[in-house]
């Protein structure tokens, strides 16, 4: 499935973008253009794409202008901050309506509707839905606590720690238990919602920072419950603009 997005937000752009492609793995992302003027240059030059979402405001006007200035019979998904446009939004090839911030399961029902439109698309479709299905977010780890096994709640997780080769997953109430994820792997199975990467060594939760404070060139420096031994945690620059993101959705 091509798709193109129309969205004036970078983040907003890319958090759709990485939502697509978990739920459905082999979508296409032909571009994401921000503006009225860049969208109707693209779909006067280029094939038209199988779908397309779209924000309603962008940075040079409203999205329903697009319409006006070239002939668009993809179908339309929108995303947007406002219920205020739904009517219009329906008058213009729009599968579904979608109110920010995007959720997996509302994104998933507008899929499927489009796909219910253009049957072509339900092979693909139902293999996707396994994936997404074996792809679901990690609910408990199976941990060794000495002679025993314990299941660990995610929601008990304060943060995940790579040292010299091993992953830790640390509870809130500072126990340690080695697992043998690493941190890649760890990425796709936790919810982006609850959990960030932070740099090569943590993924934490969202509980479990206590304070962000600036940092040198743009880098964030962090205060967790529990504190971690050794070093600062730190956020990189060009990590920083996506943390500070998550903390406020």
């Amino acid at each position: 499935m091509n798709v193109l997005i129309i969205e004036d937000e970078p983040l907003a752009a890319q958090a759709l973008a990485a939502l697509l492609t978990r739920l459905r793995p082999a979508t296409r992302i032909l571009a994401a253009l921000g503006s009225v003027e860049e969208a109707v240059e693209w779909l006067r030059a280029q094939p038209a794409p199988d779908l397309l979402f779209c924000d309603i405001h962008l940075s040079d006007g409203n999205s329903f202008d697009i319409f006006r200035q070239v002939a668009v019979g993809t179908p339309v998904i929108f995303t947007t901050a406002y219920d205020a446009y739904a009517i219009q939004a329906f008058q213009v090839n729009s599968v579904d309506y979608l109110l920010k911030p995007l959720q997996a399961t509302e994104m998933e029902r507008a899929l499927q509707k489009y796909e219910t439109r253009h049957p072509a698309t339900l092979p693909a479709a139902v293999a996707n839905m396994q994936r997404l299905v074996h792809s679901m977010p990690r609910s408990r780890f199976l941990v060794k606590a000495g002679q025993a096994l314990k299941a660990v709640p995610v929601d008990d997780v304060a943060y995940f720690l790579a040292e010299e080769g091993v992953v830790f997953l640390v509870t809130h109430a500072g126990k340690r238990f080695i697992i043998p994820d690493t941190l890649d792997q760890l990425e796709g199975q936790l919810d982006a919602q609850n959990f960030f990467r932070i740099n090569r060594q943590f993924i934490l939760s969202i509980e479990a920072v206590q304070e962000i404070r600036p940092y040198f060139k743009g880098r964030l420096v962090l205060q967790v419950m529990p504190q971690a031994a050794g070093e600062a945690l730190v956020v990189s620059a060009s990590r920083a603009p996506a943390f500070k993101h998550w903390l406020d959705h």
